[in-house]
């Protein structure tokens, strides 16, 4: 049985593709958007009509590899990843992250794993290497599979609000570079606030914020998830904001650094391993990785990830799972940042 085939064969599958349908069918969702994460963090995919819901949820739909590399070109003028002979990509969604769009109730939205071609004369079907999503999920379950433990992770993401010119460029941040000042928070409540009604409406738990040290630099934090959510709600936090920046007039902006001379935007992130619903102590931990001193620290400097790795010994497999982990959760979350 070929990924693909496994995936559309998932226990319990079957019933959420139904449910799906009764959702659409109750919430009047005309139209979906399959979407997935490309290796730069953009959110591609397609827009199908609702009621091909139940096929598309079997078959899939397909796109051209390329797309998971935005479809760019190289400085040669090739495409990066995948030349223009090369068949299509597989897209099948998880049911599980279907969800109504609140701006625009006949819309919904699926992420989606990415598989090769079924006529592909080389491992047809198999798991695509350049599906940065599927990767997480395939990592942590592998994970989940020979140790028995999840990992958990909370993000905390700073954006900018700036103004938008005449000409529809960027012209500096709505408020002040003045840091955890509430009337600079106060300032961009409306558009806060509304992020906020969005997020809730679409499952996110936003636990605090604050006004940052940067021009019309904000932090929204949601509650910490199992790893693959956290991104995936990640992923609609971005949505999100690009909506509401379109409903008030700006442009919401996740670069690292749109500003010389002040603070940089960036995102930390927090994570642990749980076991039975408890989180896994540091000293068990020790044990699982045969007590190999693994330190991982992750600089988060101009979407650049650099992980440290302190070791007394070489790392056996059992430490490179969870490197691997860990490094798909921070690259997928960086890369959207």
């Amino acid at each position: 049985m070929t990924d693909l085939e496994q995936h559309v064969n998932e226990p319990g599958r079957d019933k959420l593709v139904k449910d799906v349908k009764a959702k659409i069918d109750a919430l009047g969702v005309t139209y979906v958007y399959y979407q997935f994460v490309s290796v730069t963090g953009r959110i591609v995919g397609k827009g199908i009509p609702a009621r091909h819901w139940e096929r598309l949820a079997e078959k899939g739909f397909q796109l051209v590899y390329g797309s998971t590399a935005n479809l760019f070109i190289d400085r040669h003028g090739d495409y990066i990843g995948y030349g223009p002979e090369a068949s299509e990509l597989v897209g099948l969604p998880d049911p599980d992250t279907f969800c109504q769009l609140p701006w625009d109730k006949r819309v919904a939205r699926v992420f989606c794993r990415l598989y090769r071609n079924r006529e592909e004369r080389e491992n047809a079907g198999a798991a695509l290497t350049s599906d940065c999503r599927g990767n997480l999920y395939r990592q942590h379950k592998e994970f989940q599979d020979q140790y028995g433990l999840d990992m958990r992770c909370g993000t905390e993401p700073e954006m900018m609000w700036l103004k938008r010119g005449d000409d529809g460029n960027p012209n500096g941040g709505v408020t002040k570079p003045n840091c955890y000042h509430i009337d600079q928070f106060e300032e961009l409540r409306p558009v806060f606030m509304k992020v906020i009604e969005y997020s809730e409406q679409m499952g996110l738990d936003i636990i605090q914020g604050d006004h940052e040290d940067a021009p019309g630099q904000l932090e929204l934090n949601t509650q910490f998830d199992d790893v693959l959510r956290n991104a995936d709600r990640l992923t609609t936090y971005r949505q999100i904001c690009a909506q509401v920046a379109r409903e008030f007039g700006l442009i919401a902006c996740f670069m690292s650094k749109p500003f010389m001379g002040v603070s940089a935007s960036g995102c930390h992130h927090n994570m642990s391993l749980w076991k039975g619903g408890k989180e896994y102590s540091i000293q068990k931990l020790l044990l699982v990785m045969e007590n190999f001193q693994v330190c991982l620290v992750a600089l988060l400097t101009k979407r650049v990830v650099k992980i440290h790795l302190c070791r007394t010994l070489l790392l056996t497999k059992r430490c490179r799972v969870l490197l691997d982990l860990t490094r798909s959760a921070v690259l997928l979350s960086t890369y959207q940042h």
